[in-house]
């Protein structure tokens, strides 16, 4: 099995985020044959919550870079209008 480097608690909690989204669908499934049982609906939110509270540990993946060139440029041309807005409040105090 291939270790991606994430600890074995954000693993479980993943392993719980799924499971709640099947008994989730077990209680859609009984809502639709007018049987519903409510039991469904309390243990999937049971362990949506426990998954949430494992994987919130988990360290938010590193930038790809993808939009680097935009904001670069944004910040290129926000400088601009700075250094603009800048030099002409200079020309009104003289």
């Amino acid at each position: 099995m291939e270790n991606d480097g994430d600890p074995i608690i954000v693993r479980v909690g993943t392993f719980f985020l799924v499971m709640g989204a099947g008994v989730f669908l077990l209680f859609v499934t009984s809502d639709l044959a007018d049987n519903v049982d409510f039991d469904y609906l309390f243990i999937s939110m049971l362990l949506f919550f426990i998954g949430w509270y494992f994987r919130r540990g988990k360290a938010p993946p590193p930038s790809a870079g993808r939009f680097s060139l935009v904001h670069k440029t944004r910040e290129d041309a926000r400088k601009r209008k700075e250094e603009k807005l800048k030099a002409k409040q200079d020309a009104k105090k003289k």
